[in-house]
């Protein structure tokens, strides 16, 4: 899990240097179209490292958004803790000078009066609302100096607490956990409401096939498994699995490249996908890490 301020979505971001004057409005789609074309035209040229940087982002990244993630993982793919200039300030770091932010998009808020509400005394009653988005800059730690961060916990291969969390998320979901030895060679299987796992299997690998299950249950068990093929459907599992076991700190494989070809060059097709995969990876680890959460905003209020 990383530091908070890789959970920031801009507050502090730089819109100084080479940003000024970059203020138009943009869309979130914009800036997943453009993501998921170069990401393309990467496989296309044989570096399949480029989806892997992309999957390897969401981990780290799972508290931002499906367009800034991509946006992340393209600028800067060995990024690993990001934040505004002001934010890293506070922290004691300061942006090396002559390094480039990486885009990402915050929303421009705004707020409204219920209707029929009185114009006095309103400023507990007016609601936020996205009014639009416009461009700013963060930057990895990586491109700033400074004073030290505190070092985060890390699970080093080994799945510690995660387990027994993993475990409640799924049986949250009304799912239904069996050990039986009967479904070798596969490790794991899934049957809408129930998944059974292999025994014998160190926790990393259970760990893994669990995730992978699930997956499964939370995205093929409706209407997405009869617009996908069979291939597809366990390398969008296996995608998740690779996502939040890379998440935790477990040691992971690369993810497979042919998760591309498999879309033909389709652009729509992909982007759906990875906005699929992101999806269910993020709920599943905001379910693993809901503890550190409360407490970091308990420490920080």
């Amino acid at each position: 899990m990383n530091t908070a301020i890789s959970g920031t979505t801009g507050g502090g971001a730089s819109n100084s240097g080479q940003q000024t004057g970059d203020r138009q409005h943009h869309t979130a789609q914009q800036v997943i179209t453009e993501n998921v074309k170069f990401l393309i035209e990467q496989l296309e040229q044989g570096k399949s490292e480029t989806l892997t940087a992309y999957l390897a982002a969401m981990a780290r990244f799972h508290n931002y958004s499906f367009g800034n993630i991509l946006s992340i993982a393209h600028h800067r793919p060995d990024a690993t803790h990001v934040a505004g200039i002001r934010t890293w300030n506070e922290l004691g770091r300061f942006v090396i000078k002559g390094q480039k932010g990486i885009p990402i998009l915050a929303p421009l808020i705004g707020h409204k009066r219920q209707p029929g509400e009185p114009i006095k005394d309103t400023d507990e009653k007016q609601k936020p609302f996205v009014l639009g988005f416009r461009r700013v800059f963060v930057f990895d730690i990586s491109q700033t100096e400074g004073a030290d961060l505190p070092e985060p916990a890390r699970v080093s291969g080994e799945v510690g607490l995660h387990r027994a969390r993993l475990f409640e998320f799924v049986e949250q979901l009304g799912i239904v956990i069996e050990f039986n030895s009967r479904i070798a060679p596969a490790q794991g299987a899934s049957y809408g409401g129930k998944i059974v796992l292999l025994p014998g299997q160190s926790e990393a690998e259970e760990f893994a096939t669990l995730v992978h299950e699930v997956a499964h249950e939370m995205l093929h068990r409706a209407e997405r498994r009869t617009m996908t093929t069979k291939t597809v459907r366990e390398t969008e599992a296996e995608a998740i699995a690779f996502i939040v076991s890379r998440s935790v700190g477990l040691n992971t494989g690369s993810a497979s490249a042919d998760y591309i070809s498999l879309y033909h060059g389709n652009t729509e097709l992909l982007t759906e996908s990875l906005s699929v995969i992101q999806q269910a990876s993020a709920t599943i680890l905001n379910a693993l890490f809901a503890e550190e959460q409360e407490d970091a905003l308990a420490k920080a209020s």
